[in-house]
């Protein structure tokens, strides 16, 4: 849920989209102005409705169905920022979308900045640093496993029901 709170802190407007009502209600509670729940209602005329001119960025951390109607509502010269596939489907896109629209589609993997771009990353990092010190940003640690718990966090987190992030602890001394 740390996309919201970043758009937020940015001035965008932020719309989230999600197919669980509690999901979506935590969305609402950091930052999210819209919210969407694509199990329930049209993705495609929800975004329309809301976006008539199309979205300027799209951050995809969950892949799947939606990301091609996703990348459909974006506005000219749109981004569509590829960060994971946590549906477990990696879409299939059409390219000519992006053409049509002047839309760049770019793959956002931190773990790989890291190695071939440092001082980017670094640059990133204090960026995100600021504005976790200027309490505008905060992560949402759903809750908390013993190490020996660590197969309980990755059981929930492969089913899809970890609400922000589940931290795994090893124990004090």
């Amino acid at each position: 849920y740390l996309f919201e709170q970043l758009g937020k802190a940015l001035g965008a407007k932020v719309i989230a989209a999600a197919s669980d009502d509690s999901k979506l209600k935590v969305c609402r509670e950091k930052g999210a102005e819209v919210i969407i729940n694509y199990k329930d209602q049209d993705l495609k005329a929800a975004l329309k409705e809301v976006a008539p001119g199309g979205v300027d960025v799209v951050l995809d951390p969950v892949g799947g169905p939606a990301s091609e109607v996703c990348l459909r509502a974006t506005a000219w010269n749109g981004r569509y920022m590829v960060i994971g596939f946590a549906s477990g489907e990696i879409p299939k896109i059409p390219l000519n979308l992006p053409l049509l629209k002047g839309a760049s589609v770019m793959g956002v993997f931190w773990g790989t900045m890291i190695a071939k771009e440092p001082m980017r990353f670094m640059g990133h990092l204090k960026d995100l640093v600021g504005l976790y010190q200027d309490g505008k940003i905060k992560p949402l640690v759903s809750s908390t496993f013993p190490l020996d718990g660590a197969w309980e966090a990755l059981n929930l987190l492969s089913q899809r029901k970890v609400l922000g992030k589940a931290v795994v602890v090893p124990k004090s001394e």
